[in-house]
């Protein structure tokens, strides 16, 4: 049986720890208090995302101090109150984090409590074939070419895509899943597959293409793939953005009077890769380049090519849905001006009297 004065020696020194931790507690609410401006001003302006890692072991002292080497925080001491004042200094997790120097040291704190996946990231450009969005995604992530070209030509017909995006039911059997991968920037887990990638790709593009947009393409006389179609045209040739409508424009006059599209881009398509310029996209087509035989030559068959030529972006994609109104059949490079816009003409005549006046104007100096 415990002796009455040990009993009473325990009682007393549990009350005095009891209280150093009440007197503790109320010196760091009347510390934090002091500091509350700092608390909640940021320790800069910049908005750019900073990757930081916490190690397995490392003390809040040391996380501060790299928090403070990183500029993301400008008070250590202050942080290090914070986290032991709200208890949070045991939940900050070991792990890679995205933090800004725009955060308070209040979020800061809690964004330590959760730590990321490690993460890949991948950016697509606007107006890439399909094996140069293969050869991106190789370069960017720990993905193979091949496995992506695999699943975007054949292998998601396998899969349950076809059932969530009823939109793919338009894509003829002998297609890939060219001009529906939307570009964008996109995050994955380190495991992730060539499936996952198009997965979110596609996602994307059902969020981006409205069913207003779809709508629109109806009103214009085209289904969703036909309608991209002339979209990724318009992509590969448009250079000033504000031009992008009245071309769709000009390619629906030609589609619906059964002429020939005459786009350059498709034939570069055509053409496919040239390994001695090692470009997707040969420049400076000569006059036998437009009679290479092929369906996406709209230069020899009339309408639409089989697919589309590339992913067209959003901009381009609304372009074609909603194009502007014009009587203009013709539209060439502006030789007069060095920003790539467009001289467009409503005849043939007209036509090949700009193709004339720039064929005869003097070289550049």
């Amino acid at each position: 049986m415990m002796k009455p004065w040990l009993k009473l020696t325990l009682y007393g020194l549990a009350a005095l720890f009891l209280m150093g931790c009440a007197l503790e507690q109320l010196y760091l609410e009347a510390y934090l208090a002091a500091n509350q401006t700092a608390l909640e001003t940021p320790a800069g302006s910049d908005e750019t995302p900073i990757t930081f890692t916490v190690q397995t072991g490392q003390s809040v002292a040391e996380i501060s101090g790299n928090l403070r080497a990183r500029r993301l925080i400008s008070d250590t001491e202050l942080f290090r109150r914070y986290v032991q004042y709200r208890q949070l200094d045991a939940g900050i997790q070991a792990g890679t984090y995205t933090l800004r120097q725009t955060m308070t040291i209040s979020e800061i704190a809690r964004a330590l409590q959760s730590a990321q996946a490690p993460e890949q990231q991948v950016t697509i450009p606007e107006g890439r074939r399909l094996e140069q969005v293969a050869a991106l995604v190789s370069q960017q992530t720990n993905l193979s070419a091949e496995e992506f070209l695999l699943m975007a030509q054949t292998d998601w017909r396998d899969t349950p895509l076809m059932i969530r995006y009823e939109f793919l039911a338009q894509i003829p059997l002998t297609q890939t899943l060219e001009g529906f991968l939307f570009p964008d920037t996109y995050r994955l887990t380190m495991n992730a597959t060539a499936y996952d990638l198009i997965e979110r790709m596609l996602a994307n593009f059902a969020q981006q293409v409205t069913p207003e947009m779809r709508q629109s393409f109806e009103q214009q006389g085209v289904s969703l793939y036909e309608g991209l179609i002339i979209a990724s045209i318009v992509e590969r040739e448009a250079v000033v953005a504000s031009e992008r409508p009245l071309m769709a424009g000009v390619y629906y006059n030609r589609l619906h009077a059964g002429w020939t599209l005459s786009a350059d881009p498709t034939v570069q398509y055509a053409l496919g890769y040239n390994a001695e310029t090692q470009s997707w996209w040969k420049q400076g087509l000569t006059f036998a380049d437009l009679e290479f035989d092929s369906p996406y030559n709209t230069y020899r068959y009339a309408g639409l090519p089989p697919g589309p030529i590339a992913s067209p972006g959003f901009e381009a994609i609304h372009a074609a849905a909603q194009p502007t109104t014009t009587d203009f059949f013709f539209f060439m490079v502006d030789c007069t001006k060095e920003d790539g816009s467009h001289i467009f003409a409503l005849t043939g005549e007209e036509h090949m009297e700009n193709f004339r006046r720039c064929q005869n104007m003097p070289a550049p100096p």
